[in-house]
């Protein structure tokens, strides 16, 4: 068997999702009503040409059939923070709820399905300690090509 054969049956190593961190700063968004200067964004595809982290802007750079998977932290460990929903065109991405098995903590997971020549703006709502309404994201993270 040759090397150009065996790089043939060699299937490519599975892609891994681009992770979308939040962290959150709950104590400020309790007491102010807002994410605005309260939200911490980060993705693990700096090296694929994402920006803008530690913003509210991020900017991941993503491709069509990538997995995007989305998460949140509190800065203080002592407050809840959760994702309520991820307010994208569904035609660029459907984000979907999950939650790990046997825990109760929660993520959202999509597949972007395309991407516009201009960057897709997006919105992220959170629930923060025990606030019944949640908070949208002020400024809005987007997914560029």
């Amino acid at each position: 068997m040759t090397a150009k054969t065996r790089a043939r049956e060699t299937p490519a190593p599975a892609k891994r999702p681009i992770s979308i961190t939040a962290v959150v700063d709950c104590v400020g968004v309790l007491a102010t009503g807002s994410m605005s200067g309260q939200l911490y964004l980060y993705d693990t595809n700096k090296a694929g040409g994402s920006a803008g982290f530690g913003t509210e802007e991020l900017q991941t750079k993503a491709a069509v059939g990538d997995k995007l998977l989305w998460n949140c932290l509190a800065l203080e460990c002592e407050a809840y923070v959760g994702i309520d929903a991820v307010v994208i065109d569904p035609e660029v991405c459907e984000p979907e709820r999950k939650v790990y098995p046997g825990t109760d903590v929660a993520y959202w997971t999509g597949i972007v399905k395309k991407l516009p020549a201009e960057p897709v703006p997006y919105e992220i709502r959170f629930l923060v300690g025990t606030r019944a309404q949640s908070v949208p994201t002020t400024l809005s993270p987007t997914l560029t090509g």
